[in-house]
């Protein structure tokens, strides 16, 4: 199974627009971050983990011509506002991609993105996605996919283990229940924005110390903001590392 970090941003992207601090102002490739999102490749099939803000540019630079499962972390605009560029696919292939997500996730999308999961009467267009509710662990392409309930500030939202790999993107606490479905890992990918605290977001020393209960191999650190350069790689304790966009994992 071969992960691909397609976004490792926060909200805004880094560069943010207006910015010119030390970190937007960057020649360093690896400073340059989209929305937050995730491509797992197996046995030719294509697993998209959100549809960024960003979607439509990550899909081009990494030559992504075919998306055969979605699965959705939560409904918040830069996870999902690129949601219409999976149009792109469905001319290409003609094909309802299964989406996967929590009833919460669903109920927002149905009332902003209608269009994409059903067809209105007389319109001509096709959904582009199918509705599956995630309630535990189901399969896909071979694949065991284990949803892990995560806290964002005072809401919710989906972390996915695959095998011994996980994502969990936006996040501010780890349930004790959670904790038990992430052991024995080899890589977690998880939120760590900034170096300062917030409110909705591990920081840096946050995740840090949420993941030490569990001791997954590699950790990398995704959804950074403009406060955190890829070149202070060297104050993580050893074992961890900072996503970046495009960075590739791969992942028996």
């Amino acid at each position: 199974m071969k992960v691909t970090i397609l976004g490792s941003g926060t909200s805004t992207g880094v560069p943010m627009v207006g910015c010119r601090c030390r970190v937007c102002s960057s020649d360093d490739p690896k400073d340059k971050r989209t929305r937050a999102s995730l491509l797992i490749r197996h046995e030719g099939r294509n697993i998209l983990v959100d549809t960024s803000t960003d979607l439509r540019q990550q899909a081009l630079r990494e030559g992504l011509d075919k998306v055969d499962a979605v699965l959705l972390t939560h409904p918040h605009a830069d996870h999902v506002n690129g949601i219409d560029d999976l149009r792109g696919f469905h001319f290409l292939h003609k094909e309802i991609i299964p989406c996967y997500a929590s009833p919460a996730t669903f109920e927002t999308l149905s009332a902003g993105f209608r269009y994409i999961f059903f067809e209105f009467n007389g319109s001509g267009y096709t959904p582009l996605l199918s509705q599956h509710v995630v309630s535990g662990p189901f399969g896909l392409f071979g694949l065991t996919v284990t949803p892990v309930p995560l806290e964002h500030g005072m809401g919710t939202a989906l972390g996915f283990r695959i095998g011994k790999f996980a994502y969990l993107t936006d996040c501010s606490a780890l349930p004790d229940s959670s904790l038990k479905l992430l052991e024995g890992l080899d890589v977690l990918v998880i939120d760590g924005l900034r170096w300062t605290p917030h409110p909705f977001h591990f920081n840096i020393e946050a995740a840090i110390a949420a993941v030490a209960p569990i001791k997954p191999a590699r950790v990398v650190l995704t959804h950074l903001t403009h406060e955190v350069s890829h070149g202070e790689q060297a104050k993580l304790p050893p074992g961890f590392e900072f996503a970046y966009d495009g960075m590739a994992l791969d992942v028996v």
